[in-house]
């Protein structure tokens, strides 16, 4: 058993932040992740962050744009604790040596992105992930913070009390990939969820193929409720072939979308008459399909994103990884003809509920990052939102993890947050998928720390065992058809029967993983079984997606309804949480908190 106070699941960017906040405070941190952290997908954001750093601009107006982003559905304690310290923590990263972009007198580069008011997004280039990464990494080995890589966390050990409200978390059991045994790490203080997005639920997406949503489905087995799950950003431009993302930079510098018409449709059609291409992402995802469906599209499938009129010289200096992705994925020159260019799935909003303070209603078990819900970005982010997110919630949730005291969270998590109103859906309970890894932990009379990790380890031990000798169904058939229903009916435009369908797959799917098996009998880097356990925590996140897609009858941000064509604030001013609850989820709600710490943002029509 490895033994640390702090354990952090993940070396991405919040990873990366939530050790170095960690190890300031004085713990003895360790980072345990299925990937080296400098390939981590953080290295894929190309955009930038967002930070109020210039005269002219102001973190209350970085606030009121994100809420307003959001479709009030964030919540102020959150928007207000991002936007107040994302300018801190950029100075922070600039003073480790993040190459900034930066202007002719030396200031750090700031450009316009889409839902902003202001030109407040920093960037490094178009590769602003990559190098954030590298900034940390190199202050992860600087102090000397030791990591696990290549060890990929199977499941929680976590006490199995009725209320999980009365758990506690006091490790994780992980699969050695290189030695192939499975090994337990026990945290002290805290463990720290920092697992990245689930964009592998669906089949044409911007994520890397260890987006599994690991950390969200590993937590809401354990007890920790999903918030907001229906809330899936689809980015406007990625490459048709391959999903591969095109930067809201190429936009924030002045490119342009247009049609089979040569209509720049953004102004043109109404989509947004003031802000055009750099409208929110829902919005320019929500006109790029429209205009597809309505015969405008180019082969009937994308629209074309043009930057050839920045000039040589700028596109060089600002977008040169643009130009590189276009001709190794889309075979395009975009120095000599325009993109192509469709919606894609980006980035996940909901995720495992959390405070301020990354702190879940499990005691020891915080979460930060795109796995987390805290929630900061509501109903749909705004771009160059969830680096900063990263960094300012990944410090706060290590902080807090190492013992410090950051200050009574204004934001309840748990079942006791919960409001009076809950939904009974007949006949959409997933039941038992394997028998071998339903439960998370020990039972309830098992509550000293070893006994629980112990006992953990072992049926971790039984579930690999049992998948490995024997015989049964391929893990990819299986995600393959989750992916292909997802793609297909919880996509950019939704409908009830879609939702249905949608929810059918994926109980078909839960009843064919019962029988799933890994045909790869070797016990290192066993790839087979890695992606075979993905593939339930793609089932489970899938699921709880559909579901708040199912139960959310209005239009709010990227939730977009055919039968529900209005933002319903009377009713649904309000945070969907789904509870696993012993695989027959529990749908309920909670309001949110509009009131900030110097002003109630009120409800507006949102446009743009």
């Amino acid at each position: 058993m490895h033994e640390h106070d702090v354990i952090v699941v993940g070396g991405g960017g919040a990873g990366l932040r939530a050790a170095i906040a960690a190890h300031e405070e004085g713990a003895d941190v360790a980072i345990v992740t299925k990937l080296h952290p400098v390939r981590s997908h953080t290295g894929a954001a190309e955009g930038g962050i967002n930070a109020a750093l210039r005269d002219g601009d102001d973190w209350h107006d970085h606030a009121y744009d994100t809420m307003k982003g959001s479709d009030y559905l964030g919540d102020a304690p959150a928007i207000e604790t991002l936007c107040n310290t994302s300018p801190e923590e950029v100075i922070q990263l600039e003073h480790w040596g993040m190459p900034f972009s930066r202007e002719e007198d030396g200031r750090v580069s700031q450009r316009p992105f889409g839902g902003l008011s202001f030109p407040r997004t920093t960037y490094a280039g178009a590769e602003t992930g990559h190098h954030l990464l590298h900034t940390m990494y190199e202050q992860v080995v600087k102090r000397g913070i030791t990591v696990y890589d290549e060890f990929y966390v199977m499941n929680l050990a976590v006490t199995d009390h009725d209320d999980p409200e009365d758990r506690e978390c006091h490790g994780v059991i992980a699969y050695d990939i290189k030695h192939g045994d499975l090994v337990s790490f026990k945290a002290t203080g805290g463990v720290v969820l920092a697992t990245g997005g689930d964009g592998q639920a669906f089949d044409h997406t911007t994520n890397a193929v260890a987006n599994t949503g690991d950390g969200p489905a590993m937590a809401y087995r354990a007890g920790v409720p999903v918030e907001d799950p229906e809330f899936v950003q689809f980015h406007p431009t990625t490459l048709p072939s391959t999903g591969v993302l095109i930067s809201e930079g190429v936009r924030g510098e002045g490119g342009i979308l247009y049609n089979a018409e040569g209509e720049r449709f953004m102004f043109e059609h109404g989509y947004a008459k003031n802000a055009g291409e750099l409208a929110s992402r829902d919005v320019v995802s929500r006109a790029e399909l429209t205009e597809v469906n309505e015969g405008r599209g180019i082969n009937d499938e994308y629209v074309y994103l043009d930057m050839r009129h920045l000039g040589e010289e700028r596109i060089l200096d600002r977008l040169e990884n643009i130009i590189h992705l276009a001709e190794d994925f889309e075979g395009v020159n975009p120095l000599e003809e325009p993109m192509p260019v469709k919606p894609g799935q980006h980035y996940h909003m909901g995720g495992i509920e959390t405070d301020e303070n990354g702190e879940t209603c499990i005691s020891g078990l915080y979460a930060a990052g795109e796995c987390a819900c805290v929630s900061v970005h509501g109903a749909n982010r705004l771009g160059g939102n969830a680096l900063p997110e990263l960094i300012v919630f990944g410090a706060r949730a290590g902080r807090h993890a190492a013992g410090t005291d950051l200050g009574e969270a204004q934001i309840e998590t748990g079942p006791s947050a919960k409001s009076e109103d809950a939904e009974e859906l007949e006949g959409i309970s997933p039941g038992e998928l394997d028998s071998t890894s339903e439960d998370v932990a020990a039972d309830g009379a098992l509550v000293e720390p070893d006994e629980v990790i112990q006992h953990a380890l072992d049926r971790e031990q039984e579930r690999v065992e049992t998948l490995m000798e024997r015989d049964g169904v391929n893990h990819a058939e299986i995600r393959a058809d989750l992916q292909e229903a997802m793609t297909r009916w919880v996509n950019v435009f939704r409908t009830e029967e879609g939702i249905r369908k949608a929810l059918d797959v994926i109980r078909e799917c839960r009843e064919r993983y019962k029988d799933v098996a890994v045909a790869d009998p070797s016990r290192t880097f066993n790839t087979d079984l890695i992606h075979t356990i993905e593939t339930r925590n793609l089932i489970d996140v899938a699921e709880t997606i559909a579901l708040g897609a199912l139960v959310r009858n209005e239009f709010r941000g990227a939730h977009w309804r055919q039968e529900n064509q209005t933002r319903a604030d009377d009713e649904w001013l309000k945070h969907t949480l789904i509870a696993w609850n012993d695989g027959s989820p529990d749908i309920y709600y909670k309001p949110v908190i509009l009131e900030g710490e110097e002003k109630t943002y009120e409800p507006k029509v949102r446009s743009y």
